[in-house]
C-alpha cells in the first residue's frame, strides 16, 4: 500500500514539473532522487550573476566593461530574467562599454559570421566586437576601464569559441593591469571528459589550449586553469576573481534556460554538439538550415537504406548558407537518443565508411576541430571507436590530474 502511495506521489510531482515546461525560462532545474523511500529535491542553482552582494562591492565607483551576450542574465523569483547590463545600469553601476563574442551581443549572428562594432539600442552603450577586426581587446578599447566583468554561458566543448574569447580578455586585461571578474554558470556537459587532447601545433581560435574536446569544467574553473597553467602570452597573470555557483556539482543536471547560440536550440542539441560538430570538418551536414540543428546529420549521397531520415536544408535564422542548401539529404534523426555521457565517434566513423568518395570526406577544418591529425588518420585506417579511445586514454588521465587543481565544485 505504501509503495503505491509513494509511486503516485512521485508521479504527481513529475507531472507538475512537466506542466511547467513552457513557462518563462528559469535558472534552476529541480532534481529528484529517491533514497530509502524518501523523495528528495535539490536546492535551486544560483548562478554567479545572481550573487550581486558578492561582486557589487568590487565594482563600486569603478568604470566597468562587460563581456556579455544574450545568456548574460540575472534570474528573478517570478521566473523572469533581466540582462546583466540592464540590471547593473539600474543599480547605478558605471558601465562604460560592452564587449561581444561570436554571434554578437544579442546572439543573432551565424557561426563564423563577422560581428561589427555598434551601439546597443536599448542602453546606448558602445558595443565592441571580439569577433570582428580583433578577437583580443586592444589597449585603446580598454582605455579608461577599471575592471572587466565576464559573463557568458559556455557549453563545455573546446571548439565552442567563448573560452577563446575568455583567454584573450584575460590576456589583454593582464597586460593592462585590469582585474577580471568571471560570473560563473553551470556547464551542461560537465558530467564527462572525453575526446582528443589538442596538440599545440594545431592551436587556433576553435582550440587554444591542450585540453580534451570535452573538458568537464565550468567557465570559472576554466579561467583559473588558463591563469594557473601560464597559458597567457609571455606568462602574464590575470588579476582574476570567480564568483562561484551555489548548490552545484559537476553531476548536477542543468538545462540551459536561454539558447547559447543560434544553432543550439535545446538540451538535446547541446548534449549532441560535442559529437556532431566534428561533422563541420567533413562533407556531412549536421542539420544547419533546419529546425533540428545538431540533432540530425546527413548528406545527399549517403545510402537511404541505412540513413532513412530525410531533410532539406534551407536558409534560416543562424544559417544563411547551410551545407547542401535545397538538396534532399539522407541521414539519421538523433532526437530520441539517450543522453550522451561520452563522445560518440561511431556516427562519424560509419558516415565515413558509407561515403564512396572517401578522399573528399574530410576538409582542413577537421584537424582544427579535433585538435590533432591523429583522429582523421585513425578513422581512415579503419580503427574502431573503442580502439581510438583506448589510444587517447593516457592523454585524458594526464589532463584530469591538471584539471583537479582548478576545480571549485564537487565531482
Amino acid at each position: 500500500m505504501f509503495k503505491n502511495t509513494y509511486f503516485f506521489l512521485v508521479l504527481i510531482v513529475l507531472l507538475g514539473l512537466i506542466s511547467c515546461k513552457n513557462t518563462v525560462p528559469r535558472q534552476d532545474k529541480i532534481v529528484l532522487s529517491v533514497n530509502n523511500n524518501k523523495l528528495k529535491m535539490s536546492k535551486p542553482i544560483v548562478v554567479g550573476a545572481n550573487r550581486l552582494k558578492a561582486y557589487l562591492p568590487l565594482i563600486k565607483d569603478k568604470r566597468v566593461a562587460v563581456v556579455a551576450n544574450q545568456t548574460s542574465v540575472i534570474f528573478k523569483k517570478d521566473k523572469t530574467h533581466t540582462h546583466l547590463v540592464d540590471s547593473l545600469l539600474r543599480l547605478q553601476v558605471n558601465v562604460i562599454k560592452v564587449f561581444s563574442p561570436e554571434h554578437g551581443f544579442r546572439g543573432q549572428a551565424d557561426a563564423g559570421e563577422h560581428v561589427a562594432n555598434g551601439i546597443d539600442i536599448s542602453t546606448g552603450l558602445a558595443l565592441i566586437s571580439l569577433y570582428g577586426k580583433n578577437k583580443k581587446p586592444t589597449a585603446a578599447q580598454l582605455k579608461n576601464i577599471d575592471i572587466v566583468i565576464f559573463d557568458i554561458q559556455d557549453v563545455g566543448v573546446r571548439f565552442y569559441t567563448y573560452i577563446s574569447t575568455l583567454h584573450y580578455v584575460m590576456e589583454a586585461c593582464a597586460e593592462a593591469h585590469i582585474p577580471v571578474i568571471v560570473l560563473d554558470r553551470p556547464n551542461p556537459n560537465a558530467h564527462y571528459i572525453d575526446g582528443p587532447v589538442l596538440e599545440p601545433l594545431h592551436k587556433s581560435f576553435v582550440g587554444m589550449h591542450p585540453v580534451p574536446l570535452v573538458y568537464g569544467m565550468t567557465i570559472g574553473e576554466y579561467a583559473q586553469m588558463i591563469n594557473g597553467e601560464n597559458w597567457l602570452k609571455n606568462g602574464v597573470k590575470c588579476d582574476l576573481k570567480v564568483i562561484d555557483l551555489k548548490n552545484y556539482s559537476h553531476k548536477t543536471f542543468y538545462t540551459l534556460p536561454i539558447k547559447p547560440s543560434p544553432n543550439l536550440p535545446n538540451a538535446k542539441a547541446v548534449n549532441l554538439y560535442p559529437s556532431l560538430a566534428l561533422f563541420e570538418g567533413t562533407v556531412i551536414s549536421c542539420g544547419r538550415g533546419t529546425e533540428m540543428q545538431f540533432q540530425i546529420f546527413g548528406a545527399p549521397f549517403l545510402p537511404n537504406k541505412k540513413y532513412d531520415f530525410g531533410f532539406t536544408p534551407q536558409s534560416n535564422f543562424g544559417a544563411k548558407y547551410p551545407k547542401f542548401k535545397g538538396l534532399f539529404c539522407n541521414g539519421l534523426d538523433l532526437r530520441k537518443t539517450d543522453t550522451l555521457n561520452q563522445l560518440n565517434l561511431k556516427w562519424l566513423i560509419d558516415a565515413y565508411k558509407s561515403t564512396k568518395n572517401k578522399s573528399q570526406f574530410f576538409n582542413k577544418f577537421f584537424t582544427k576541430l579535433a585538435g590533432t591529425k591523429k583522429l582523421q588518420q585513425q578513422i581512415e585506417q579503419g580503427l574502431s571507436e573503442k580502439h581510438i579511445k583506448k589510444k587517447g586514454q593516457k592523454d585524458l588521465e594526464a589532463f584530469k590530474k591538471i584539471r583537479a587543481h582548478y576545480l571549485i565544485y564537487k565531482e
